[in-house]
């Protein structure tokens, strides 16, 4: 079995993207879900804090670099991607229309 690796990343939001965002994120397409289970990703969560985006997830699995590509050649990922690329704008740090990786500090079981 492998190993939980946890992982977390943020990515800005554009202020008038906000209700836009959150609706899209209650009616997330079947495809995106099905293809995020798939990569071995599990209890993913999205937090915003005004227009931070912070997300958190757990990957079960043994090519984590491998698994997120397979995502990016989802059809239906692409259009996903590509539909919040227009709503999202990049962190101090990040390159273009890509979340930032954030370490963990802490961890409690």
């Amino acid at each position: 079995m492998a190993k939980v690796q946890r992982c977390s990343s943020v990515i800005g939001l554009r202020e008038s993207a906000i209700d836009e965002y959150e609706r899209h994120h209650r009616e997330v397409w079947p495809e995106v879900l099905a293809a995020i289970s798939a990569a071995g990703i599990r209890n993913y969560s999205i937090y915003r804090y005004g227009t931070l985006l912070f997300s958190y997830w757990e990957y079960e699995g043994d090519d984590y670099e491998g698994d997120l590509a397979a995502i990016d050649q989802v059809p239906a990922c692409v259009r996903w991607n590509d539909l919040m690329a227009t709503l999202q704008v990049p962190v101090d740090g990040a390159r273009p229309r890509a979340w930032l990786p954030v370490p963990e500090v802490f961890h409690l079981d």
